[in-house]
């Protein structure tokens, strides 16, 4: 079991995280994942290693134009963070997209160890 987080530090990384994510900033996002950090997708069922996902963060800030989180509502957990949103944005062909989503964030020593992400699955299948 992960350590417990005060709640203010777990809502200023996921704060970091999302910021980065909207700004196009996948440094930023490397900045406060840890290194063996599991990204866990509903979608596909599969675990995603930290540089598998920032390849995945870099094609969706280069390939979404106006990419920003709306409706968010964002509560500490004991262990991290839980987020829900919808991402917005625009394809380049101009189509707008909205995903409604849910992240569950883990963290331990100052870095997110774990994502659980759930998405629409049919704004996901819309997207390809």
């Amino acid at each position: 079991m992960a350590q417990q987080i005060a709640p203010s530090v777990a809502l200023e990384i996921a704060d970091r995280l999302f910021k980065a994510i909207e700004s196009g900033n996948v440094d930023g996002v490397r900045s406060v994942y840890a290194p063996g950090i599991e990204v866990w997708h509903n979608t596909d069922g599969k675990v995603q290693t930290r540089d598998e996902n920032l390849a995945t963060l870099r094609s969706v800030v280069s390939n979404i134009k106006e990419l920003s989180y709306t409706n968010v509502r964002r509560q500490p957990t004991p262990e991290g963070f839980v987020q829900q949103h919808v991402l917005v944005g625009q394809l380049a062909s101009g189509k707008k997209i909205e995903l409604p989503a849910c992240i569950i964030g883990t963290i331990e020593n100052g870095q997110i160890t774990r994502i659980d992400e759930y998405l629409d699955s049919a704004a996901v299948a819309a997207l390809r």
